[in-house]
């Protein structure tokens, strides 16, 4: 009989699981994060796959990862590098030990390890551990696709769909490794699928497999841990990716608005998951529309939008700049709009699976004339539910088109959400025309806070006709007058400035910081994670992440004026400093600046800012 293992408690952990685009790497990594967030742990992930649409098997390029981070605490990042790596081919050894630390568990497929995966790797020798520099100790080798062809032979599945659930040994064996309940993987897989319960089962069977052989082997490379939870607040929780908590956003909004909720998009990566998770949701009053481009889907949504809906369109950079000329359409006739920008890397087709922050400029000033917008950016993967609600509130409320600004990380990577209550969630009071103003009405009328009166078509009394041209602000009609366009162009731009957003919040040591720390959106995580090292090291430092870029909270100023030192960190090449220094007077900042990507790696923060406070 086995020697019984003892459980080891862990505060946290960082997997890793990779191998070729067709080897259900994010899958088996979602399962794993969903899993644990249904325990209660807190997760941080971060898929990273390639652009190549199916590169070749086997080959350096085509590798896909997803890494996930779970924690007893709160989980800022998806982590830098990974305690347990899983490599499902040499390849996907070769690409991505330099993501794992020098004493992580490495569990690998001996069957993809053969001479000409070998050297489709470019190894070199037949020694692949020692040419990478890896202690065998330290690796879980195991003939992982021999097992599953063993287990599933009786199964009547030909050699192809056993070859697919590879991905589910190898969670097995993770899942024993992490001492995870599998009837939650079970009930998991059952679920997504439904319609074909042959393969669920058989992909249980294999996790089973995975899982009994961790247990049975007890290999010395490895140990079992448990993390408990230890923050967690009582609730319903999901792991939810930020895509998707983005389009759950824009529902409860327009819920609460008594709305119907019209999405017109085109298809474009990262964005399109949010219009395929929109167009599931019928049943709450969700339109979805897949237009043949970006300008029709953005005109569409605005055309939602006269009529009376919460227009929404979702796309990235390259769809931004084709959205342009109907953004300034929805500008002039001051209509409800939410832009959702998913930014990726660019310029042109760029990095269109990894992540930058450097449509910023694009989402505040990339249009012609003066043509204020709000912009809002979301923090993390959870919060893109916030964000979402926000930007149609405040369409909805002050009448304008608003930029929602998530990004690659954001959006496919998750957290654990935890499910709201849409009756405690902030009202959304559209200023609809009141009745006493028929017969007065024109179309240009303003609230006392400068926002335009909504008059929805088809109600008598009220009819009226908007366009491109500018307007007469009394009376609606087409105007060139010097005059009136200075009068318009002066009550759109007070309009935005007159919403009312949040205080700039300051974490940490935030009244004798010697250094403060400010970022924008996705980067919140990473760059709170290294104020927390450095505040653990004895330096005083605080952060302040701006959430709310037009307008920008009321006490910004005041905050980056109060700290001697102040760096910017940012993911593109200092569009968010070199704003901050147009809007605040004296204001000049370190930079912290880098367009890789990829997500900021937090040893690499701390060193960088550790360098700034020391001068």
């Amino acid at each position: 009989m086995a020697e019984q293992l003892e459980i080891k408690e862990l505060e946290q952990v960082v997997v890793r699981f990779s191998g070729d685009s067709g080897d259900g790497m994010q899958l088996a990594g979602n399962i794993f994060s969903t899993v644990s967030a249904t325990v209660g742990n807190s997760i941080s992930t971060f898929p990273d796959y390639p652009a190549d649409i199916r590169a070749p098997q086997g080959s350096l390029t085509g590798v896909s990862g997803f890494q996930v981070h779970i924690g007893a605490n709160k989980i800022y990042t998806p982590g830098d590098e990974c305690d347990v790596l899983v490599a499902m081919n040499a390849a996907a050894l070769k690409t991505q030990l330099k993501y794992a630390k020098p004493t992580a568990t490495i569990i690998i497929d001996t069957d993809a390890f053969g001479p000409k995966d070998l050297e489709k790797a470019q190894f070199k020798t037949a020694d692949y551990l020692g040419e990478m520099g890896v202690d065998p100790d330290c690796v879980i080798q195991c003939p992982l696709t021999t097992m599953v062809k063993e287990c599933l032979k009786d199964t009547g599945m030909d050699n192809k769909a056993m070859l697919k659930c590879r991905n589910m040994f190898a969670l097995g064996l993770v899942c024993w490794l992490f001492d995870r309940d599998l009837e939650l993987v079970a009930s998991f897989l059952r679920d997504k699928f439904a319609k074909k319960p042959a393969i669920a089962e058989a992909n249980i069977k294999v996790i089973q497999a995975g899982y009994d052989y961790g247990h049975n082997t007890h290999s010395s490379a490895a140990n079992v841990y448990r993390i408990e939870s230890k923050t967690r607040v009582p609730g319903r929780y999901m792991d939810i990716t930020g895509n998707k908590a983005t389009a759950y956003g824009l529902i409860a909004a327009a819920e609460r608005a008594g709305l119907k909720l019209y999405l017109g998009s085109y298809p474009i990566t990262p964005a399109t998951d949010i219009l395929h998770e929109l167009s599931k949701h019928k049943s709450c009053g969700v339109i979805t529309v897949q237009c043949e481009d970006e300008i029709s889907g953005c005109a569409s949504a605005l055309g939602a939008s006269f009529a009376g809906a919460m227009g929404v369109t979702s796309t990235s950079g390259p769809g931004i700049c084709l959205k342009s000329e109907a953004m300034n359409l929805a500008v002039i006739m001051e209509l409800p709009l939410v832009v959702i920008d998913v930014q990726r890397g660019g310029p042109a087709t760029g990095l269109p699976t990894k992540s930058e922050q450097t449509d910023l400029l694009q989402a505040l000033y990339g249009r012609n004339g003066e043509s204020p917008m709000p912009v809002i950016a979301a923090l993390s993967p959870t919060d893109c539910f916030d964000a979402a609600y926000q930007a149609c509130k405040m369409a909805l409320e002050h009448m304008t088109p608003v930029v929602l600004l998530t990004d690659a990380f954001v959006a496919n990577g998750s957290g654990a959400f935890r499910l709201p209550d849409i009756k405690q969630l902030d009202a959304i009071c559209p200023p609809y025309v009141p009745e006493e103003l028929k017969g007065k009405w024109t179309p240009y009328m303003r609230a006392e806070n400068g926002t335009r009166y909504w008059a929805v078509p088809g109600r008598e009394g009220f009819e009226h006709i908007l366009g491109g041209l500018e307007k007469d602000s009394q009376t609606g009609a087409i105007s060139t007058n010097p005059e009136n366009h200075d009068l318009m162009t002066r009550l759109r731009q007070q309009k935005i400035a007159n919403i009312q957003v949040p205080d700039l919040e300051v974490e940490g040591d935030a009244d004798d910081a010697e250094l403060l720390i400010v970022g924008f959106g996705s980067t919140y995580g990473h760059l709170h994670s290294a104020m927390d090292e450095l505040r653990a090291a004895g330096h005083k430092v605080a952060q302040a992440q701006l959430k709310y870029l037009n307008p920008l909270p009321q006490n910004t100023a005041a905050v980056l004026q109060k700290y001697k030192k102040v760096v910017v960190a940012e993911q593109n090449m200092g569009q968010l400093a070199g704003y901050l220094r147009m809007k605040v007077d004296g204001f000049v900042p370190f930079q912290y600046n880098e367009v890789k990507g990829q997500p900021f790696n937090t040893s690499a923060l701390v060193s960088a800012f550790n360098e700034i406070i020391n001068k």
